[in-house]
This record gives C-alpha cells, structure tokens and sequence, in this order.
C-alpha cells in the first residue's frame, strides 16, 4: 500500500459497525455498486474518475484510495486521475464564491449587522 494521510487501524471500525449494524451496514456498502457496475452507459473507468472528484470534494481518503486503485484497473492514466482530482478542486473553490455572495447578502439584509441563515 502507498503512503497514505489516514489511520489504517481506522477500518477496524467498520468491522465493529457491521457487527453492530449488519443490515444498514451492508445495504450502505451496496451504494459502491453503483459505482464499481461494468454494464451503465458510463463505463467503468469514467465512473470511477468520477468517484474520484467526489472523493476529493468529500476529502474522504479511504475513497481516494479505493477509486484511484479501481480507476487504474479499469484502465485510466495517471494524467486522467489527476485531471479528475483538480476538476473537483476547481469546481470545490467555485463554491466558496456562492458561499462569498450568501455572506454578502445576508449582511445587506441584516442592514449591515451579523446574522446567522435559518
């Protein structure tokens, strides 16, 4: 396994939580699927490039991790992989500036005094 930024003892966990919760544990691991089918109109490795701008946009390391390697085996390049990557961090600082205008308004519609949306 590469170098990595996350506690691997951390999947340990998601043995308990099965354990605990076997039913909703399983049908939440189903969701990858959806992901990881051969048989969509998207093909496998384009599905996974995706999966991965989400996994960036979730910062979700174990993600990252499991669609980089399922991305590689479904035949994307290394520039596929990092092009997905800053797409998803292009379109993450996009946001910020909806965020930005959202602050503004709220501002202005507070006549300039701080005020939480409800």
């Amino acid at each position: 396994m590469a170098e990595h930024y996350h506690d691997e003892n951390d999947l340990k966990l998601m043995r308990e939580m099965r354990k605990l919760a076997p039913e909703d544990f399983n049908a939440w691991l189903g969701l990858n699927n959806i992901v990881g089918r051969e048989n969509g109109a998207i093909p496998k490795k384009y599905r996974e490039l995706i999966a991965i701008a989400v996994s960036c946009t979730t910062q979700c390391p174990y993600c990252l991790e499991a669609h980089a390697s399922a991305a590689h085996a479904a035949g994307a390049t290394r520039e596929e992989v990092v092009e997905a990557s800053l797409i998803a961090a292009a379109l993450r600082a996009g946001g910020a500036g909806d965020a930005r205008r959202d602050g503004a308004q709220v501002f202005r519609s507070t006549n300039g005094t701080s005020q939480m949306m409800s």
